[in-house]
């Protein structure tokens, strides 16, 4: 199924770029004004985490070491930013790889692609059994997000985060856009992800491993205000609806769950302060996907990141 996703994933690149020559290309993702190019470094919190929750009692599964500190570089196409994981010696150890990529294209085409593959969470809950690290559960989220808007999206959204908000531009923005997105998501645990508690659930609920491949459509809305002393800020809000193929495997057996339907909510929300050299950028961003599981269990996966960038910027400003 992972393969299949992946697979999907590359056509759809292929597609989009095989009616552009190379000047189109390169006027896609090229940014030839240095005017527009920035060095920044940042600090980022990010969590990749999911819950399993009926009417009464949650059970929720958070990562370890969601700190990190990094470099990166920005102009008027894309940002860039590498990032290292900070761990504390006092807690156990979260195994993860995370990548995530934010671009537009031609001003109106929002593409956001993120890979995260997480080991080793602590399992918390709601129901008075304390808290345990459990270095066997491990997750990994596949998604591909792409939005159409009707106005260019440049001002409020990746202009201010690199620091490059236009002056020129009304001091009140807002575009809306539709667009499309597929996600493959899994868990697993040894021997269940509640094997080592006494929980209120059913056993349909004491779940060894779960996989979901989903499509759908989205739609969403990006603003952009300019306030005083130099501070620009955006919300942007993109839900969802789409089809999930989902299979729960149990200890001694498995099933497909019924209901399909697969409900997701991007948002964000970020801060810029502009100055001639140097700008500070803030965002807060939240993914959520949330399915039923049948015999009244739900799923919620909850990806979230948070970025403070503080950029210098290249180019003769006088």
């Amino acid at each position: 199924m992972v393969k299949s996703f992946l697979f999907l994933v590359f056509c759809f690149s292929c597609l989009t770029l095989s009616g552009q020559d190379l000047d189109d290309l390169d006027s896609l993702l090229v940014d030839r004004d240095i005017e527009n190019y920035s060095l920044r470094i940042f600090s980022n919190f990010k969590v990749n985490k999911f819950s399993i929750s009926d009417d009464e009692s949650k059970s929720k599964f958070v990562p370890n070491n969601r700190y990190g500190l990094g470099l990166g570089f920005a102009n008027k196409k894309i940002i860039l930013d590498i990032a290292v994981n900070i761990k504390n010696p006092n807690k156990e150890k979260t195994s993860r790889f995370d990548l995530q990529a934010t671009t537009i294209l031609k001003d109106k085409n929002y593409v956001k692609i993120y890979t995260q593959v997480y080991k080793g969470f602590n399992a918390k809950n709601n129901f008075d059994e304390p808290t345990v690290f459990r270095d066997d559960i491990k997750s990994v989220s596949v998604g591909l997000n792409y939005m159409y808007m009707l106005d260019d999206i440049e001002f409020s959204y990746s202009l201010l985060k690199a620091g490059l908000a236009n002056k020129n531009h009304e001091n009140i923005f807002v575009t809306a856009g539709f667009g499309v997105f597929g996600s493959f998501d899994y868990f697993s645990a040894k021997p269940s992800i509640l094997s080592e508690i006494t929980n209120p659930f059913n056993e349909q609920a004491d779940i060894k491993r779960y996989q979901g491949l989903s499509f759908g459509v989205m739609a969403g809305v990006i603003s952009f205000f300019k306030l005083p002393e130099n501070i620009t800020a955006t919300v942007n809000i993109m839900p969802g609806v789409g089809l999930a193929d989902k299979k729960v495997t149990l200890q001694d057996g498995a099933y497909k769950p019924s209901n399909l339907m697969l409900y997701k909510l991007d948002f964000l929300i970020g801060l810029s302060y502009n100055l001639k050299r140097y700008y500070v950028s803030l965002s807060y961003n939240n993914g959520l996907y949330s399915t039923d599981l049948d015999y009244g269990n739900n799923y919620l996966l909850n990806l979230t990141k948070a970025k403070l960038a503080v950029g210098y910027k290249f180019g003769n400003r006088k």
